[in-house]
Order: structure tokens, then sequence, then C-alpha cells
């Protein structure tokens, strides 16, 4: 409660994020902080660690709500479901969760994974995430991904038995793809019904696999051309497009995201994570210890964080707009104000030059990125740095 230099009326929504590092093998456009397994996982000296980040954590989040519960990675569905299981009996005996609390688990679609979501269910986790990427082997194989077309489908499927809801994320403008080859993998994903795709464009990052030896992918315009398909044909199959990378059937879109988005709170724990937390006069970002060992050593010792700073009156706005902006619906400028604590002039300037430029629409009330907008949000987004 310290003074600071802001002055927050309320807090915003509160999620709680859980990275769980490990996977079979890092693929090669991998930038996240995954790890390939080698010999045993330590599950239960993870958890361990992670239950003692949390209880370090829960003087910052004191008497708050957790409205969702993201378990990302690497790949969490590695862990059995008698992890997940204790992992969700933990946080639930120290946070109070919303009683309709969003659970996602990310899921790769290898069939020893796959025999696992109805346990996954049963544990408490209420939405999948299945990484599907393509159903092309060709792709799949210059991914990296280490499931194949008829391993995708079938897990797909399961996933629709298994859940009330599920999402499929899918890549576009991979290596060697072609506009048709992108309409067989859109068709093929769009016949399995799911009620949320996330199609995300490939992109080379740094101290990648792909970065060192760059493949040939697409150039711009088939790329332009590929995520005008994926629009119209997941608006055909009844998908809205909410989110630049989302698309959901009504009563599916993630909360989780969702929250991101709108410049929500989140506690990250686990190897890595990052967490944006808002008290009443500041906003503060965290940083835990990336490698897991690491990690866990620190976190069993209370002392998880090895980064904490306070975000500046001058990095809000454009922190703000960068979530913001991301939404097909924009945001209401008394969202803001609640958020940032900071004045609607502190934004006047940049949406008078993206409305000039036909980036934006707005009223008093509301500010939405235009179609356009939406196809250049990055030169939207940098006119609030």
């Amino acid at each position: 409660m310290r003074s600071g230099t802001l002055q927050l009326g309320a807090l915003p929504p509160l999620s709680l994020y859980v990275h769980l590092p490990w996977c079979l093998k890092k693929c090669p456009y991998c930038d996240f902080n995954s790890h390939e397994v080698s010999g045993e996982m330590p599950e239960q000296r993870y958890i361990d660690a992670l239950v003692a980040d949390l209880e370090a954590s829960l003087p910052l989040i004191w008497g708050r709500t957790v409205h969702s519960i993201f378990i990302g990675g690497g790949t969490p569905s590695l862990f059995s479901p008698q992890a997940v299981d204790r992992l969700l009996g933990d946080i639930r005996a120290r946070l109070r969760l919303e009683p309709d609390c969003e659970i996602t688990l990310e899921a790769n679609p290898g069939t020893f994974e796959k025999d696992r979501f109805r346990a996954f269910r049963s544990a408490g986790v209420t939405r999948l995430s299945v990484g599907v990427q393509s159903f092309d082997d060709r792709h799949l194989k210059v991914l990296g991904r280490v499931h194949d077309r008829a391993q995708a489908i079938a897990a797909v499927e399961e996933a629709a038995q298994a859940f009330d809801t599920f999402n499929l994320d899918i890549m576009y403008a991979l290596p060697g793809q072609t506009l048709e080859n992108l309409e067989q993998d859109m068709r093929q994903a769009l016949a399995l019904q799911p009620p949320h795709i996330s199609i995300y464009h490939l992109t080379i990052e740094p101290n990648t696999y792909f970065a060192k030896f760059p493949p040939v992918i697409p150039e711009d315009d088939t790329a332009y051309a590929m995520l005008d398909k994926i629009t119209e044909m997941t608006e055909g199959a009844g998908l809205q497009r909410y989110e630049v990378s989302a698309y959901a059937k009504p009563g599916h879109r993630c909360f989780h995201n969702v929250n991101y988005w709108q410049f929500g709170d989140y506690l990250g724990i686990g190897a890595g994570a990052h967490s944006k937390l808002s008290f009443a006069h500041r906003v503060v970002r965290q940083v835990r210890y990336r490698e897991p060992k690491l990690y866990m050593d620190k976190a069993l010792a209370g002392d998880a964080v090895t980064q904490e700073t306070e975000v500046g009156r001058a990095e809000l706005p454009f922190e703000f707009m960068l979530n913001a902006l991301r939404l097909k619906d924009g945001f209401k400028l008394q969202d803001f104000a609640e958020k940032t604590g900071l004045p609607f002039t502190a934004i006047q300037q940049g949406l008078e030059e993206a409305e000039r430029k036909g980036l934006i629409e707005r009223d008093f009330v509301h500010v939405k990125p235009t179609e356009r907008g939406f196809d250049f949000l990055n030169d939207l987004q940098s006119l609030f740095l």
C-alpha cells in the first residue's frame, strides 16, 4: 500500500499462469522456455517448487479471486493426470477460484498424451488447447512436430468427446506451403468442428534453429492471401474472429487470453514465468528463474523471482494499447483509465493520429481497430510508443 505514482480505483481480474517447461523435442521455430526431457521428469519436485512459489506470492494477491488458470509449456500433457490433479488441488487449497473458473491445459496430439485427455478432465481441467499446427505430414516434419496427421485428427476427436470446449492451434505461412495447402489444412480443421481456433503466422524468432538455418517461407503477399482465406473459411463455419489470432463460436472465447489483451492481471509461476500485478499505486512485472533445475532450487528456498520492476507511467499507455488493440471489439476509454490510473489525455494524440490514418474508429465511450487497423496492427500499436 506504500505510495506510488498511480491511483488505481479498482484492481482488474486476476488469472494464474503455470509453466511446465518440458517437451519431447524442441521444435525448430520455438523460442519459448521449453526443454527436451532427458531421463525422468522430476514431476513431484517440480510441483513442490510450484506450490512453494505460489505460497511465497500469496501476500501479493491476498483476498483476490482467480478467474482463469492456464497450464502452458513445453508440453504440459507430458505430466501425469495424477500430477495435474495434485497441482490443481494444491492451487484450490490456497486460492479463491471463481465457481466457473476456466482451467486450460496445453496438449500435443501424440498418442500417449491423447489417452490421458479424459483423466485431465477428471483432474479439473475444463478446456484443452491442442497444438496441431498442421494436418499435412510434410509440414509437420519440417516443423519438427513429433505427431503425424492421423494422430492430430485422433487427438482433436478425443478432445471434442472429453471436453465441452477446446482450442485447436494451427500455423500458416509454413516453409513450402501454398495457398492450396493452407486451404486443405483449414478444411480438415473445420471438419472437426472446433469451437475455437488459434491461428498463428510462422515467424522466425531469434535464438531458434530456424534463425540459424532459415527455411524459405511464403512471401508477404501470399501470407496475406492465406490470412484472408482463413478469415473467410472460419466465418463460413460460424467462428468469429475476436482477436488478431483467435476465432471462436459464441460462448467459447478463451477468457484467460482475453484477460491478457484487456490488460488484466496474472500471476505466473514456474520456470521463466512472467507476472503482471496491479496494486493501488503501482503496476509491477516479475520474471521467475528460467532454467528448470535452478528454478526448483530457488523456489523451494522461497526465492523464485529473479527480476521485479515497476511499470513506469510513461510505459503504461503503450503496454495497454499493445494488448487492447489486438481485440476486434477494442476497449472502453473508461477501462484505460481504470487499468492504468492515467487520464485519457495520455493516449489522445495517438488516437487522433490513428483515426486520421483510418486505423481506428471511436466515439466518446469506445475505441476499436478498423479492418485496416487489424491488417496493419504493428503500425497502429507503434503510434502509442
